[in-house]
């Protein structure tokens, strides 16, 4: 809890706060701070085991058997490839073969700009509009290994309109 500072660990502590009448509040309170975080660290699980007591083993299972808990920091664009059955036979593999081909990472991983993290999805429910990709939690329909390049490059250019880069 060390690396920790007093504003985040006043925040937890709110957080943690919020469901005190609840009977199981864990989900609920590492929801909260996964959506305010982007991460939760074991620093993090260590400082609500020690306001809730739930040992620090639970609260890691939790996180780490639940797909959307991380325990590391994600990229500013989540990229998901539903590797589902409907998506997999439509090719899913070969889209996320391309992402982890342009973008230099593995699924679980973060670029090095901190731009994008690739994961492999077991199911998205978008099977009609399979192979499916989900960027930030907006699903995209029968994406291609054709779309790829122009979606990563889609996504980079906007990047460089908001930083003011490329700009005249």
């Amino acid at each position: 809890m060390a690396h920790l500072q007093g504003a985040a660990v006043k925040q937890i502590t709110e957080i943690v706060n919020r469901y005190k009448g609840e009977g199981t509040p864990l989900m609920m309170i590492l929801s909260d701070i996964q959506k305010e975080y982007g991460y939760i660290p074991l620093e993090v699980q260590e400082l609500v085991s020690l306001l809730t007591g739930i040992p620090v083993s639970e609260i890691y299972g939790v996180v780490t058997f639940y797909s959307f808990f991380s325990l590391t920091p994600k990229g500013k664009y989540v990229v998901g490839v539903c590797l589902g059955t409907a998506c997999y036979v439509k090719g899913s593999q070969l889209v996320l073969d391309k992402f982890e081909e342009l973008l230099g990472i593995k699924p679980g991983e973060t670029t090095p700009d901190g731009l994008f993290t690739l994961d492999a999805l077991r199911c998205v429910g978008a099977c009609a509009i399979a192979p499916a990709v989900s960027i930030n939690g907006k699903v995209h329909p029968m994406v291609q290994v054709s779309h790829v390049e122009k979606i990563i490059s889609d996504i980079r250019r906007k990047e460089e309109e908001v930083s003011g880069y490329g700009q005249n």
